[in-house]
């Protein structure tokens, strides 16, 4: 499926660019989007799934409250705004311990908009901390993993803006789902911004490319999903390069210079910027739960720092805050 999408986002960078999309403004989620709008242009953020959060047989294991301050420590020096992905087995809790050592802003995701529980708990973390949390991100991947409709995404937002209509709101998919498939286009037109994943390790070309061909995908493609498919904010909530299997072509040394390359190629803005990702290796992934079927052992290695939170080379790369 990843290479069918690959061949698929080769294929629009071909296409003819349509006409730009339109835009409904929403005042009463204007001063939790400007907030998002300071982090993406003048703070980093990264996407954090907490290290002691594993996912067996279907089954999430809890993150201890102690644990999510260790990974957020590791993080602070580097980082000041958090993308998760879920609003439950202690996920919940990240927001208010992130306000305790500093952080500026908080997309929460919530990974199954079904469940009641990860929904309350994820308003709850809203009121709470409102000038924290600047959004949710609702699902990941749902229509490309086929876990969900457009019309699942439809219903979720309006029963969210119901409870919440100053909270900002957005879905995940690959940038080529928004922009090839029409059934998108009455979603976005209900978001207040937009998280896209784009990841250039899935296309074909990427092996027998050098890192600046890598950057200048991801800065091409979401430059053209603020121009066809969404007038808002658009957050890149997914780039970057696995540091294994090795023999997939895939090391610690092209991790840092993809983003060597994408820091020089993509200057954040509030129109457009980008999430690093991952914050942390997740080894279990190599074996239990992925966002798409089939197997993807890539899956275990997307992290900026290794299980036990010892930073990788790319941190080197990173200059801290």
């Amino acid at each position: 499926m990843r290479i069918a999408l690959a061949l698929l986002a080769a294929a629009l960078f071909a296409a003819p660019a349509l006409a730009a999309p339109q835009c409904a403004e929403r005042k009463e989620a204007a001063t939790a989007l400007a907030r998002l709008q300071d982090a993406m242009a003048e703070g980093r953020f990264v996407a954090y799934q907490p290290t002691e959060l594993r996912v067996w047989d279907g089954v999430p294991t809890r993150a201890s409250e102690a644990s999510i301050r260790d990974d957020l420590k590791a993080l602070r020096p580097w980082f000041d705004s958090l993308i998760t992905y879920g609003a439950h087995s202690g996920g919940e809790r990240i927001p208010a311990i992130a306000e305790e050592l500093g952080y500026r802003a908080i997309v929460i995701g919530i990974w199954n908009p079904s469940d009641e529980a990860e929904v309350a708990a994820a308003l709850a973390a809203w009121k709470a901390h409102p000038r924290l949390v600047v959004g949710v991100s609702i699902g990941n991947e749902m229509i490309f993993g086929r876990r969900g409709t457009w019309d699942d995404y439809a219903k979720a937002i309006a029963a969210m803006r119901a409870r919440a209509p100053g909270l900002p709101l957005t879905v995940t998919e690959p940038f080529a789902v928004f922009l090839d498939d029409p059934a998108a286009a009455p979603v976005l037109a209900e978001l207040d911004f937009l998280a896209a994943n784009i990841h250039p390790v899935f296309e074909p070309w990427f092996a027998d490319a050098p890192p600046f061909n890598w950057a200048d995908f991801v800065v091409k493609a979401g430059a053209r999903l603020g121009a066809e498919a969404f007038c808002g904010p658009v957050l890149v909530k997914e780039t970057g390069v696995p540091t294994a299997p090795e023999a997939e072509g895939f090391s610690k040394e092209y991790q840092a210079a993809f983003y060597r390359e994408l820091m020089v190629q993509f200057p954040p803005s509030r129109k457009l910027a980008f999430a690093w990702f991952s914050a942390f290796d997740a080894p279990w992934r190599a074996y239990d739960e992925t966002p798409v079927p089939g197997t993807h052992p890539e899956e275990a290695h997307w992290g900026l720092f290794k299980e036990n939170r010892k930073p990788k080379p790319v941190m080197d790369v990173v200059p801290k805050l």
